[in-house]
Parts: structure tokens; sequence; C-alpha cells
């Protein structure tokens, strides 16, 4: 009987241990530096396990499952309004394995799959000033990453060296960080046990590449995102009047690469500078 007991209570806590944690996080991202005012917020999860973690934007996994749901009641056809509000800022994941350190980066860039591992070392102070944040007592902590410089409040009762975004590495979970410029924050607010992480479907192959590599595809798009656009499709026949008419509306496909340029010019304050 003792045995038994102490097999159950092995099992109770292996199963628990393999539990996931969500940790969701309120981000305010100011994506146009001409434009102060313009602040823009959405919610992020972090799903941890003791061996890893995943980093990604919410309207992400509603994204997905609407996307599955559409591909499942109507043959493959979506609606582009539903899918147009769940445009996101977070348009990224990051995975990060705690055995190796490695923390990688997935994200699209036109058309195509990119994904790279981060390979610059993140080194913290960690400062004296102490805050009480919602129901953590935290402390401050400074590091200079990727053209910023980032102020983290870090808990020691959360004892998991992560984070949102890339930013991880401290004695206890980040439950507030922002830049110093205040361009962008992440503030934990709301912490829950969920059966696994997050796994999203992959639709094609994922680009592996260096860092640089990546970010002179990014800056190729941001230059000109059309060049990483298919191609108008071929003429074909019309049936009613023998005559050849193309089979998308060229109008509105200048007027779609218009909007891009537009948009892209509105985003020019990454979260990364360098």
């Amino acid at each position: 009987m003792k045995n038994l007991t102490i097999i159950t209570l092995l099992f109770v806590s292996h199963i628990a241990l393999a539990q996931t944690t969500r940790f969701i996080y309120q981000v305010s991202i100011k994506p146009d530096s001409t434009d102060q005012n313009n602040l823009k917020t959405e919610m992020a999860f972090l799903d941890a396990t003791p061996e890893k973690s995943i980093f990604y934007g919410e309207k992400r996994l509603q994204r997905d499952s609407l996307l599955s749901k559409m591909r499942e009641t109507r043959g493959g056809s979506f609606d582009r309004t539903q899918m147009q509000n769940l445009r996101s800022d977070i348009d990224f994941t990051i995975e990060k394995d705690f055995k190796t350190g490695t923390k990688t980066y997935n994200s699209r860039i036109g058309r195509d799959q990119y994904a790279y591992d981060e390979d610059r070392p993140m080194e913290w102070k960690i400062l004296a000033e102490t805050a009480k944040i919602g129901d953590y007592k935290t402390q401050k902590a400074e590091t200079k990453f990727a053209g910023r410089t980032w102020y983290a409040w870090f808990a020691t009762d959360l004892p998991i060296q992560d984070g949102p975004y890339k930013l991880a590495g401290l004695p206890g979970l980040i439950v507030k960080i922002e830049d110093a410029k205040g361009d962008y924050s992440f503030d934990l607010k709301e912490t829950k046990k969920i059966p696994s992480p997050t796994v999203f479907e992959q639709r094609g192959n994922i680009i592996k590449v260096k860092r640089t590599v990546f970010n002179q595809q990014l800056e190729k798009f941001r230059k000109d995102p059309t060049s990483f656009s298919p191609p108008p499709p071929p003429m074909s026949m019309s049936g009613n009047s023998g005559g050849m008419r193309p089979q998308t509306n060229l109008n509105q496909r200048k007027e779609f690469e218009q909007r891009m340029k537009d948009e892209l010019k509105t985003k020019n304050n990454p979260i990364e500078l360098k």
C-alpha cells in the first residue's frame, strides 16, 4: 500500500511537471516613429514547459483556427474580411529550447516562410530597484539588445528564465519589460495551465537561413514588396465573348500593391533597430 502511494504521487508529480503554463502578455507597440500617438495593443502568449517555450500573437492563433475551420467547411474558401480583422503586428513565432539555449525566430516574407537561430547573446545587469507588480515581487534589470535598451522586471517566484519575444535569461520570469524609448512594452496579465504548447500547422517548407540573410531579405521586401508577390496569371479565353481577358483585375492588383507600400511606410519602427 505504501509503495502504491509513492508510485501514485510520482505519477501525479510527473503529470504536473509535464503541464504547460501559458503566460498572457499585453503588448503595446508604436509602429510608426513619425507618429508617437499611434499606439497599438494586442495580446500575446508564451507557452512554456520545463524543456521549451513558444511565443506568438493571439491573433495568429485565431487566424490559424479560422483557416482550419474554413478549409473544413467551405472547401478551401475563406472570408477575407474576417482575415483582415485578424492582422497582427506580432507576425512571428519564437521558440526557445532551454536545454540548448537556442532561440528560433520564424516569420513570413512575402509568400515564403523563413526561420533563423538568434546568434547574439543577451547580457543582463541586475539593478537594486524592486517593485510590486500585480501579485509578484519583482526586481529590475537592464540589457542592450538589437539597438534598444530594455528595462525588465522579473519575479523569482516564477522560477523560469524566460520572457516575451527573445527576451530571457534572468533568474525568474519577466513580468514586465519596456524599451527606453517607450516604443515597445510587454506586460504580464494572466497565467494559466494548458495541456500542451500550441503547435502551428506548417504549410510548405521553411527556409532556414542565418539571421543576417533573413534581414537582407526583409530589407529587399521593404524596398520592393511587389517583387515578392506572385506574377499575375496568364490570359484566358472568355466563355461568353470569345475574347481574351485577365484572370485577375490588374487595377485591383495595383491598388493592393500600393496599399502594401503605404502600410510598410507606417511600419518604420521595428522592435530590432540593428
